[in-house]
Protein backbone atom coordinates (compact mmCIF):
# COMPACT_ATOMS: atom_id res chain seq x y z
CA UNK A 1 0.00 0.00 0.00
CA UNK A 2 1.59 3.24 -1.10
CA UNK A 3 2.55 5.58 1.51
CA UNK A 4 0.45 8.69 0.84
CA UNK A 5 -2.74 6.61 1.08
CA UNK A 6 -1.65 5.89 4.59
CA UNK A 7 -0.34 8.86 5.56
CA UNK A 8 -3.99 11.01 6.22
CA UNK A 9 -4.76 13.43 8.83
CA UNK A 10 -7.80 13.15 10.62
CA UNK A 11 -10.11 16.04 11.06
CA UNK A 12 -8.10 18.86 12.64
CA UNK A 13 -4.61 17.45 11.80
CA UNK A 14 -4.85 15.03 14.86
CA UNK A 15 -6.46 11.91 16.10
CA UNK A 16 -9.54 12.72 17.63
CA UNK A 17 -11.04 12.46 21.20
CA UNK A 18 -13.99 10.39 22.77
CA UNK A 19 -16.01 12.29 19.85
CA UNK A 20 -14.13 11.22 17.04
CA UNK A 21 -13.99 7.54 18.83
CA UNK A 22 -17.97 7.51 18.15
CA UNK A 23 -17.76 8.94 14.69
CA UNK A 24 -15.26 6.32 14.09
CA UNK A 25 -16.99 3.36 15.33
CA UNK A 26 -20.35 4.95 13.18
CA UNK A 27 -18.90 4.86 10.19
CA UNK A 28 -17.52 1.49 11.13
CA UNK A 29 -20.67 -0.15 11.86
CA UNK A 30 -21.88 1.74 8.56
CA UNK A 31 -20.01 -0.77 6.51
CA UNK A 32 -21.81 -4.10 6.79
CA UNK A 33 -18.88 -6.46 5.22
CA UNK A 34 -16.37 -4.88 7.98
CA UNK A 35 -18.77 -5.99 10.43
CA UNK A 36 -19.89 -9.43 9.28
CA UNK A 37 -15.60 -9.63 8.95
CA UNK A 38 -15.41 -8.58 12.47
CA UNK A 39 -17.63 -10.89 13.47
CA UNK A 40 -15.79 -13.82 11.90
CA UNK A 41 -12.34 -12.42 13.35
CA UNK A 42 -13.94 -12.13 17.06
CA UNK A 43 -15.38 -15.92 16.39
CA UNK A 44 -11.74 -16.92 15.06
CA UNK A 45 -9.74 -15.30 18.41
CA UNK A 46 -12.68 -17.01 20.46
CA UNK A 47 -11.87 -20.39 19.48
CA UNK A 48 -8.32 -19.86 19.72
CA UNK A 49 -8.50 -18.41 23.08
CA UNK A 50 -11.42 -21.41 24.22
CA UNK A 51 -9.48 -24.01 21.92
CA UNK A 52 -9.00 -26.04 26.16
CA UNK A 53 -12.32 -25.90 26.96
CA UNK A 54 -13.77 -26.77 23.20
CA UNK A 55 -11.29 -29.53 23.35
CA UNK A 56 -12.52 -30.60 26.68
CA UNK A 57 -16.28 -30.89 25.76
CA UNK A 58 -15.41 -32.60 23.12
CA UNK A 59 -13.17 -35.27 25.23
CA UNK A 60 -9.80 -34.83 22.63
CA UNK A 61 -6.19 -33.33 22.45
CA UNK A 62 -4.45 -32.40 19.70
CA UNK A 63 -1.59 -34.61 20.67
CA UNK A 64 -3.65 -38.43 21.27
CA UNK A 65 -3.30 -40.94 18.68
CA UNK A 66 -6.17 -43.12 17.73
CA UNK A 67 -4.91 -45.86 15.78
CA UNK A 68 -8.02 -47.80 16.25
CA UNK A 69 -9.75 -45.13 14.15
CA UNK A 70 -7.50 -45.80 11.16
CA UNK A 71 -7.57 -48.75 8.12
CA UNK A 72 -4.17 -49.49 7.64
CA UNK A 73 -4.89 -52.21 5.29
CA UNK A 74 -5.95 -48.69 3.17
CA UNK A 75 -2.71 -46.75 3.90
CA UNK A 76 -3.99 -45.17 6.95
CA UNK A 77 -7.42 -43.73 5.70
CA UNK A 78 -9.55 -42.83 8.50
CA UNK A 79 -12.42 -45.49 8.85
CA UNK A 80 -16.09 -44.44 8.48
CA UNK A 81 -17.77 -41.85 6.30
CA UNK A 82 -16.34 -38.11 5.95
CA UNK A 83 -13.03 -39.02 7.77
CA UNK A 84 -13.83 -40.45 10.60
CA UNK A 85 -16.80 -37.55 11.72
CA UNK A 86 -19.32 -38.35 14.52
CA UNK A 87 -20.07 -37.61 18.49
CA UNK A 88 -16.25 -38.23 19.65
CA UNK A 89 -14.62 -36.36 16.65
CA UNK A 90 -16.53 -33.75 15.72
CA UNK A 91 -14.47 -32.72 12.48
CA UNK A 92 -13.26 -36.61 12.25
CA UNK A 93 -9.64 -37.65 12.63
CA UNK A 94 -6.22 -37.22 10.47
CA UNK A 95 -5.43 -40.00 8.28
CA UNK A 96 -2.33 -42.30 9.69
CA UNK A 97 -2.09 -40.89 12.81
CA UNK A 98 -6.02 -40.75 14.02
CA UNK A 99 -5.68 -37.67 15.64
CA UNK A 100 -8.58 -35.32 16.11
CA UNK A 101 -8.74 -32.65 13.66
CA UNK A 102 -11.36 -30.32 15.64
CA UNK A 103 -8.86 -30.14 18.27
CA UNK A 104 -5.35 -29.59 16.15
CA UNK A 105 -7.66 -26.72 14.28
CA UNK A 106 -8.51 -24.92 17.03
CA UNK A 107 -4.89 -25.42 18.61
CA UNK A 108 -3.49 -24.24 15.36
CA UNK A 109 -5.70 -21.71 15.68
CA UNK A 110 -4.04 -20.44 18.45
CA UNK A 111 -0.43 -20.35 16.69
CA UNK A 112 -1.52 -19.10 13.67
CA UNK A 113 -3.18 -16.01 14.97
CA UNK A 114 -0.82 -15.91 17.83
CA UNK A 115 2.13 -15.52 15.65
CA UNK A 116 0.42 -13.12 13.15
CA UNK A 117 -0.49 -11.04 15.99
CA UNK A 118 2.46 -11.15 18.21
CA UNK A 119 4.68 -10.50 14.56
CA UNK A 120 2.18 -7.24 13.98
CA UNK A 121 3.02 -5.95 17.27
CA UNK A 122 6.89 -6.45 17.02
CA UNK A 123 6.53 -4.84 13.41
CA UNK A 124 4.84 -1.76 14.85
CA UNK A 125 7.20 -1.21 17.78
CA UNK A 126 9.99 -1.36 15.23
CA UNK A 127 8.23 0.70 12.69
CA UNK A 128 7.25 3.48 15.06
CA UNK A 129 10.92 3.70 16.79
CA UNK A 130 12.90 3.48 13.90
CA UNK A 131 10.38 6.27 11.84
CA UNK A 132 10.15 8.53 14.39
CA UNK A 133 14.00 8.81 15.47
CA UNK A 134 14.65 9.19 11.49
CA UNK A 135 12.47 11.99 11.57
CA UNK A 136 13.17 13.63 14.76
CA UNK A 137 17.06 13.11 14.12
CA UNK A 138 19.70 15.41 12.46
CA UNK A 139 20.68 14.86 8.38
CA UNK A 140 22.92 12.52 8.99
CA UNK A 141 20.67 10.43 11.73
CA UNK A 142 17.97 10.76 8.98
CA UNK A 143 19.87 9.36 5.98
CA UNK A 144 21.59 6.63 7.87
CA UNK A 145 18.10 5.30 9.69
CA UNK A 146 16.24 6.21 6.18
CA UNK A 147 18.93 3.51 4.48
CA UNK A 148 18.66 0.70 7.27
CA UNK A 149 15.01 1.04 6.65
CA UNK A 150 15.23 0.82 2.94
CA UNK A 151 17.21 -2.32 3.49
CA UNK A 152 14.91 -4.23 5.45
CA UNK A 153 12.40 -3.61 2.86
CA UNK A 154 14.53 -4.76 0.07
CA UNK A 155 14.79 -7.93 1.73
CA UNK A 156 12.96 -10.95 0.56
CA UNK A 157 11.31 -12.24 3.78
CA UNK A 158 10.43 -16.12 2.68
CA UNK A 159 14.29 -16.14 1.65
CA UNK A 160 15.80 -14.34 4.90
CA UNK A 161 13.01 -16.46 7.14
CA UNK A 162 13.77 -19.63 5.69
CA UNK A 163 17.68 -18.65 6.11
CA UNK A 164 17.10 -17.76 9.92
CA UNK A 165 14.81 -20.56 10.83
CA UNK A 166 17.38 -23.27 8.96
CA UNK A 167 19.85 -22.71 11.21
CA UNK A 168 18.46 -21.78 14.67
CA UNK A 169 18.46 -24.36 17.05
CA UNK A 170 15.07 -26.82 17.41
CA UNK A 171 15.63 -26.58 21.10
CA UNK A 172 14.07 -22.77 20.76
CA UNK A 173 10.55 -22.08 21.04
CA UNK A 174 9.26 -22.45 17.37
CA UNK A 175 6.08 -19.79 17.52
CA UNK A 176 8.30 -17.26 19.29
CA UNK A 177 11.30 -17.50 16.67
CA UNK A 178 8.65 -17.28 13.84
CA UNK A 179 7.01 -14.28 15.56
CA UNK A 180 10.40 -12.47 15.82
CA UNK A 181 11.29 -13.32 12.65
CA UNK A 182 8.64 -11.85 10.64
CA UNK A 183 8.14 -8.98 13.30
CA UNK A 184 12.29 -8.23 13.09
CA UNK A 185 12.39 -8.56 8.95
CA UNK A 186 9.13 -6.85 7.99
CA UNK A 187 9.08 -3.99 10.06
CA UNK A 188 10.64 -1.37 7.21
CA UNK A 189 6.90 -0.27 4.98
CA UNK A 190 5.46 0.97 8.32
CA UNK A 191 9.04 2.85 9.52
CA UNK A 192 8.68 4.41 6.16
CA UNK A 193 4.82 5.30 6.87
CA UNK A 194 5.64 6.43 10.33
CA UNK A 195 8.70 8.64 9.53
CA UNK A 196 6.48 10.95 6.57
CA UNK A 197 3.70 11.05 9.01
CA UNK A 198 6.17 12.74 11.53
CA UNK A 199 7.95 14.80 9.14
CA UNK A 200 4.66 16.06 8.62
CA UNK A 201 3.19 16.27 12.17
CA UNK A 202 6.66 18.21 12.76
CA UNK A 203 5.48 21.59 10.92
CA UNK A 204 2.12 21.74 13.28
CA UNK A 205 2.24 24.92 15.61
CA UNK A 206 1.41 22.69 18.62
CA UNK A 207 4.32 20.54 17.90
CA UNK A 208 6.73 23.11 17.15
CA UNK A 209 5.74 25.10 20.38
CA UNK A 210 6.57 21.94 22.30
CA UNK A 211 10.07 21.72 20.76
CA UNK A 212 11.09 25.09 21.50
CA UNK A 213 10.23 25.33 25.32
CA UNK A 214 12.84 22.59 25.65
CA UNK A 215 10.80 19.55 25.50
CA UNK A 216 13.14 16.22 24.70
CA UNK A 217 12.59 14.65 21.50
CA UNK A 218 11.12 11.83 23.09
CA UNK A 219 8.89 13.56 24.75
CA UNK A 220 7.66 15.64 22.13
CA UNK A 221 7.07 12.06 20.55
CA UNK A 222 4.83 10.84 23.21
CA UNK A 223 2.95 13.46 23.99
CA UNK A 224 2.79 15.23 20.49
CA UNK A 225 3.31 12.78 17.99
CA UNK A 226 1.79 9.49 19.01
CA UNK A 227 -1.79 10.52 19.27
CA UNK A 228 -1.44 12.14 15.24
CA UNK A 229 0.31 8.84 14.42
CA UNK A 230 -2.41 6.45 15.56
CA UNK A 231 -5.05 6.40 12.20
CA UNK A 232 -1.95 5.31 9.96
CA UNK A 233 -0.65 3.15 12.21
CA UNK A 234 -3.90 1.35 13.17
CA UNK A 235 -4.50 1.09 9.44
CA UNK A 236 -1.38 -0.54 8.16
CA UNK A 237 -1.28 -2.59 11.11
CA UNK A 238 -4.87 -3.86 10.54
CA UNK A 239 -3.64 -5.13 7.12
CA UNK A 240 0.02 -6.38 8.52
CA UNK A 241 -2.50 -9.32 10.27
CA UNK A 242 -3.39 -11.51 7.43
CA UNK A 243 -0.19 -10.83 5.57
CA UNK A 244 1.43 -12.48 8.83
CA UNK A 245 -0.69 -15.16 8.95
CA UNK A 246 0.30 -16.07 5.15
CA UNK A 247 3.44 -16.18 6.00
CA UNK A 248 3.76 -18.12 8.71
CA UNK A 249 1.13 -20.55 6.84
CA UNK A 250 4.05 -20.89 3.99
CA UNK A 251 7.06 -21.24 6.15
CA UNK A 252 5.15 -23.83 8.20
CA UNK A 253 3.81 -25.52 4.67
CA UNK A 254 8.25 -25.79 3.61
CA UNK A 255 8.67 -27.19 7.04
CA UNK A 256 10.74 -24.40 8.69
CA UNK A 257 7.92 -22.77 10.63
CA UNK A 258 5.82 -24.65 13.90
CA UNK A 259 7.40 -28.41 14.34
CA UNK A 260 4.96 -31.32 15.11
CA UNK A 261 3.43 -32.44 17.85
CA UNK A 262 2.29 -28.48 17.90
CA UNK A 263 -0.66 -27.85 15.53
CA UNK A 264 -0.25 -25.44 12.81
CA UNK A 265 -2.59 -24.89 10.19
CA UNK A 266 0.13 -24.56 7.47
CA UNK A 267 1.79 -27.57 8.81
CA UNK A 268 -1.28 -29.45 8.40
CA UNK A 269 -1.50 -28.17 4.73
CA UNK A 270 1.77 -29.52 4.37
CA UNK A 271 1.00 -33.50 6.12
CA UNK A 272 -2.29 -33.09 3.61
CA UNK A 273 -0.71 -32.69 0.31
CA UNK A 274 -0.72 -36.33 -0.70
CA UNK A 275 -4.09 -36.68 0.83
CA UNK A 276 -6.53 -34.33 -0.81
CA UNK A 277 -7.87 -37.69 -2.90
CA UNK A 278 -8.04 -40.43 -0.04
CA UNK A 279 -9.15 -37.95 2.61
CA UNK A 280 -10.01 -34.41 0.94
CA UNK A 281 -11.20 -32.97 4.50
CA UNK A 282 -7.68 -33.22 5.73
CA UNK A 283 -6.87 -30.55 3.02
CA UNK A 284 -10.02 -28.91 2.89
CA UNK A 285 -10.32 -27.90 6.52
CA UNK A 286 -6.99 -25.70 7.31
CA UNK A 287 -6.75 -24.55 3.98
CA UNK A 288 -10.96 -23.34 4.07
CA UNK A 289 -9.64 -22.01 8.04
CA UNK A 290 -6.63 -19.41 6.43
CA UNK A 291 -9.08 -18.49 3.71
CA UNK A 292 -11.53 -17.27 5.73
CA UNK A 293 -9.31 -15.58 8.13
CA UNK A 294 -7.48 -14.00 6.00
CA UNK A 295 -10.34 -12.58 3.64
CA UNK A 296 -12.08 -11.61 7.13
CA UNK A 297 -8.98 -9.50 8.36
CA UNK A 298 -8.15 -8.20 4.88
CA UNK A 299 -11.72 -6.64 4.67
CA UNK A 300 -11.74 -5.20 8.56
CA UNK A 301 -8.30 -3.74 7.81
CA UNK A 302 -10.06 -2.30 4.68
CA UNK A 303 -12.82 -1.09 7.10
CA UNK A 304 -10.84 0.03 9.50
CA UNK A 305 -8.94 2.30 7.33
CA UNK A 306 -12.24 3.84 5.68
CA UNK A 307 -13.60 3.97 8.42
CA UNK A 308 -10.21 5.87 10.11
CA UNK A 309 -10.10 8.28 7.00
CA UNK A 310 -13.44 8.85 5.61
CA UNK A 311 -12.39 10.60 2.64
CA UNK A 312 -11.13 7.42 1.22
CA UNK A 313 -14.70 6.72 0.72
CA UNK A 314 -15.62 9.92 -0.74
CA UNK A 315 -13.29 9.45 -3.19
CA UNK A 316 -15.10 6.20 -4.04
CA UNK A 317 -18.18 7.68 -4.09
CA UNK A 318 -17.09 10.62 -6.21
CA UNK A 319 -15.91 7.96 -8.93
CA UNK A 320 -18.28 6.39 -8.70
CA UNK A 321 -20.93 9.17 -8.90
CA UNK A 322 -18.99 10.13 -11.78
CA UNK A 323 -18.74 6.69 -13.97
CA UNK A 324 -22.85 6.70 -13.15
CA UNK A 325 -23.17 10.11 -15.27
CA UNK A 326 -20.75 9.08 -18.25
CA UNK A 327 -22.76 6.05 -18.36
CA UNK A 328 -26.17 8.20 -18.32
CA UNK A 329 -24.43 10.79 -20.98
CA UNK A 330 -23.27 7.77 -23.17
CA UNK A 331 -26.81 6.67 -23.59
CA UNK A 332 -28.51 9.54 -24.06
Amino acid sequence: MSETLLVTEAPGGSVPGASGGRQFWRRLRAQRAALVAAVVVALLVLVALAAPLLTALEGQDPTTYHPSLIDSARGGVPVGALGGIGGDHWLGVEPQTGRDLFARLAYGARVSLGVAFAATVVQVAVGITMGIAAALGNRWVDQLLSRITDIFVALPLMIMSLALLAIVPTSFPRPVLVTLVIGLISWGNIAKVVRARTLSLKELDHVAAARLSGWGSWSVARRELLPGLAAPVITYAALLVPQNITVEAALSFLGVGVKPPTPSWGQMLTAADVWYQAAPQYLLLPAGALFVTVLALTVLGDGVRTALDPRVASRLRVGTGRRGENKAGGAS
